[in-house]
């Protein structure tokens, strides 16, 4: 597969849904807050439920994407500190440096990509669900420790963990498919409607925040070097360790784009929650997204030389 290929097949369609999401937001001005949570709470669940239901994964495999996954975001983390570091960042810049690199947008960015790649092979979207999950944890626990340690005790983030409805669904699809329960068709039919609908809302709605952030000082030490740590060293690292597991397939091929992906939307949520240097947050989700149309095509374009 070309990368002009990769670029105009699986590229483009994400960047008109959020072109489509800035243009609407800049006329109408959605309450983007009620639109998070209809993902949140709704669509996304849905979307990880109906794979997970459909999807088979053997144990061994998904044991060795959960030790990937552990090695991978210490290696980013280390790697993040030792950045941090170097560059004399003061201690608001230096989480927000930590966690544009740590945290990848797996959901509303990595979900639909993933859809789009691997239609013809459920197992690849199934991984990339993993992922997110994976990453949802870490953003509550070792992202949120970044920016508020001194605040906010481990139960605290323990329970609001245990509040996602993706984890939830999660365990309920996965159960399900393990104890193969049929779902009655009345009930699986909006399920899946629902999840239909995750790719394009989760897209506009990533177009439509990304609207609304500053363009001003967009382009400064900072911002590019965390881009550079989110769009090249951590597919590197990504590519080193899975040569180093010896995994191969559609599994090394899914686990390589999803480190691809821009800086998770949540790292600038948080940021914002907490006030500790939101708008650098913000503009680096902004400046890593738009790069990564760039980057992750040529990720993909690689991923289907090694391992397919």
């Amino acid at each position: 597969m070309f990368i002009g290929t990769i670029f105009l097949n699986v590229i483009i369609p994400i960047l008109i849904l959020i072109m489509i999401g800035a243009v609407l937001q800049r006329k109408f001005s959605f309450n983007l807050r009620a639109i998070s949570n209809l993902i949140t709470y709704c669509l996304m669940p849905a979307a990880v439920f109906i794979n997970l239901y459909e999807t088979e994964i053997d144990v061994q495999v998904l044991l060795e994407i959960i030790g990937y996954l552990i090695v991978f975001s210490l290696l980013l983390i280390a790697v993040t500190i030792l950045l941090g570091k170097l560059l004399k960042l003061d201690k608001g810049e230096s989480a927000i440096f930590k966690n544009s690199i740590s945290l990848i947008n797996s959901g509303n960015y990595g979900i639909p990509v993933s859809q789009l790649l691997f239609q013809a092979n459920p197992l690849g979207i199934s991984i990339q669900i993993i992922v997110m999950v994976f990453q949802n944890i870490l953003t509550y626990t070792y992202g949120l420790y970044n920016l508020i340690s001194a605040t906010k005790s481990g139960l605290e983030i323990l329970k609001s963990l245990l509040k996602m409805p993706i984890i939830h669904a999660m365990l309920l699809g996965a159960l399900l498919n393990w104890l193969h329960v049929p779902i009655p068709g009345p009930i699986y039919a909006p399920i899946s409607h629902l999840s239909d609908a995750f790719l394009a809302i989760a897209l506009i709605l990533l177009g439509a925040q990304l609207a609304q952030i500053e363009l001003q000082t967009i382009v400064n030490r900072t911002i590019i070097l965390s881009s550079v740590g989110r769009l090249i060293i951590g597919p590197a690292v990504s590519l080193l360790l899975i040569f180093l597991f010896g995994i191969d397939g559609v599994v090394a091929q899914s686990l390589f784009i999803a480190s691809s992906f821009p800086t998770s939307r949540n790292s600038s949520t948080l940021a914002l929650e907490y006030d500790i240097c939101p708008d650098l947050a913000a503009q680096t989700v902004l400046f890593s997204t738009i790069l990564s149309a760039i980057t992750v095509t040529f990720v993909v374009y690689l991923s289907t030389v090694l391992f397919v």
